[in-house]
């Protein structure tokens, strides 16, 4: 296929917009699945993908499509959605020339929508507007054309409207794709350059890597290399997804699609990077970054029995995710365990069920925290990912946490709500602007620490499922930030410390306790549970012990009799209090999460 009859794109959409839904239309339209092999999610291969709605881990499709006497090759780079997978995006949008912008014709333009069309424009892609699933009996094609209008620029006769579960309008998207996307640039004479979009493993084959081939080309029994990883191996198999992955001779300059060779490792596969002839210089591609976990948390399993188990799907599960880390960890409350970082909460959540669910595991998680930094008083900086590895007090120079832009998108009539739901989470109003006539976008930034936890459904609860918001990591800023400890019958429990504002230290604890009080059975002696910043104490509650009546059997005589049974009562609970232990359930773990400053 020669290179002006290429053409590279992407979908992008917010969650639920129907972007798998018109990847398989697509299929079925260029006959690259027949009637009797279709499926709805067609592109999407895990249940959780399939019962969310969403796509976690990227596909990509070629399609022959054949418009008047000319045979074309689309590419479909398909991308996931959500905001904790961004650098995935930009990457799989640096592999294309183009991009469809989905909106659906009920909800019209959201956050997430916003943002990957900005990250398509930073690309310098050719965006071809979308307003999908106009067969909806409450759809509004026309407004939703007048937001993507006055959002993007464009002429109204640009945006095609779609309803990809009927059919209607794909003979048009196709022929928009071939018509207004160009043809991929590149030297089809030059040294290859390979850019790396996206990576699986496979138990009998080994790391299969996706790629786009920018200049050059690359055949089987090539020896070829990783530019930032350095790993050199040759290629003993390479082919094209049709969708099926189907093995060829040769890709060529903008062809996309994926090599193998003996890599058993998928950490040494970055996504990113650039594949290159082995021992030869190249100017690699740019945008390359390490992934970086931005929300931490502790997995341990709920019996100790099972910790071989979830050390064993842990590796398994980082065979296909290489972009979550885990370490091994030691709670004193819950015993061995694992420190687990992800690229955001979605990331986390998906990582949880899947062990539980692929493994038939049960799972503890302690509560998620972010990444701070600290700059110790010699001048280094450490990254802190748990409150139990921060550093005493007195090492502790500066405290540095993630700000991170918000934008939240809602109905007008819900912005009053949602600003005060901000400002009372540390938020600083930046800008806000109207998307069409019904519709605001609030611009903010905030502590990534106020909205890593609960704010979503918070956002939600209060717009009755309207708002949307997307977030981005701007830098790291100081701020008078401590560790505080929670202390149960005298001992610090590890799993409970957190990171909070030392203004807010004393507030927070006394509500983390209330919450703890009302979860640790009673004892038969007296229990402390107090917050403590270093060794000042901030707040205490008290869990009162049983009293057993031992002056009921006294029920006549001198007085003395039983103030000798009280006071030896007194003296068997004071000695209890020295050598009793408490046990805290694992469900008072969960306290720190649910508690409101």
């Amino acid at each position: 296929m020669k290179t002006a009859n290429i053409r590279n794109f992407s979908i992008i959409a917010h969650i639920d917009h129907g972007k798998s839904t018109l990847a398989d239309r697509m299929l079925l339209e260029t006959g690259m699945v027949a009637e009797r092999e279709f499926r709805e999610q067609l592109l999407d291969d895990m249940d959780i993908e399939r019962e969310r709605g969403i796509t976690i881990k990227a596909r990509s499709v070629a399609m022959n499509y054949k418009q008047g006497n000319e045979d074309y090759l689309l590419n479909l780079i398909d991308t996931p959605g959500h905001v904790d997978f961004t650098y995935e995006v930009s990457r799989s949008l640096a592999a294309c020339e183009g991009a469809l912008l989905v909106v659906d014709a009920s909800q019209g333009i959201e956050a997430q929508t916003i943002a990957n069309a900005y990250l398509a424009i930073e690309h310098d892609l050719r965006i071809i507007p979308v307003v999908n699933k106009i067969d909806l009996p409450h759809a509004m094609p026309d407004d939703i054309r007048d937001e993507l209008v006055d959002f993007l620029g464009c002429d109204p006769d640009e945006v095609i409207f779609t309803s990809a579960k009927t059919g209607q309008g794909i003979k048009e998207v196709l022929a928009a794709i071939v018509r207004d996307i160009p043809p991929p640039p590149g030297d089809e004479n030059a040294t290859l350059r390979s850019l790396i979009f996206d990576s699986v493993y496979d138990d009998y084959r080994g790391v299969i890597t996706h790629i786009r081939v920018i200049d050059g080309s690359v055949k089987k029994g090539d020896m070829v290399k990783m530019v930032a990883s350095g790993v050199a191996y040759e290629i003993t198999e390479i082919g094209t997804f049709v969708p099926a992955m189907k093995p060829c001779r040769e890709l060529t300059t903008g062809q996309v699609g994926y090599v193998v060779g003996n890599l058993k490792d998928l950490r040494s596969v970055k996504v990113g990077d650039t594949l290159c002839p082995d021992k030869t210089e190249v100017v690699p591609l740019e945008g390359y970054e390490e992934p970086k976990s931005m929300v931490y948390c502790g997995l341990y399993p709920s019996s100790s029995e099972n910790f071989e188990n979830l050390r064993r799907a842990l590796e398994k599960l980082s065979l296909n995710d290489s972009s979550f880390t885990f370490e091994p960890e030691t709670s004193q409350a819950l015993g061995f365990g694992y420190r687990c970082g992800f690229l955001g909460m979605l990331h986390m959540e998906i990582i949880h069920e899947r062990l539980e669910r692929e493994s038939d595991l049960d799972l503890v998680m302690t509560a998620p925290n972010v990444t701070y930094k600290v700059v110790l008083g010699n001048g280094e900086t450490i990254d802190v990912h748990s409150a139990a590895d921060v550093p005493d007090a007195s090492a502790i120079n500066d405290f540095l946490e993630p700000i991170v832009k918000l934008q939240v998108m809602v109905p007008k009539e819900f912005v009053g709500t949602i600003m005060t739901l901000v400002e009372e989470r540390r938020g600083i109003y930046k800008g806000l602007e109207y998307i069409g006539a019904h519709r605001a976008l609030i611009n903010y930034e905030i502590p990534f620490a106020e909205i890593v936890y609960d704010f979503y459904d918070v956002l939600k609860s209060s717009t009755r499922g309207y708002g949307t918001m997307d977030y981005e990591i701007l830098r790291y800023q100081s701020e008078d930030l401590c560790k505080m400890d929670i202390l149960v019958h005298q001992i610090p429990v590890d799993a409970l410390s957190v990171v909070c504002l030392k203004s807010q230290a004393q507030r927070r604890g006394r509500a983390v306790l209330q919450k703890l009080r009302q979860e640790i059975p009673r004892h038969m002696f007296q229990v402390a549970l107090q917050a403590a910043v270093g060794a000042k104490v901030l707040a205490r509650e008290n869990i009162a012990p049983y009293r057993k009546n031992v002056t009921a059997k006294c029920y006549g005589g001198d007085i003395t009799r039983k103030r000798k049974l009280l006071e030896k009562q007194k003296e068997g609970k004071k000695r209890m209090r020295t050598v009793g232990n408490v046990t805290v359930p694992q469900k008072a773990f969960l306290a720190v999460l649910n508690t409101k400053d």
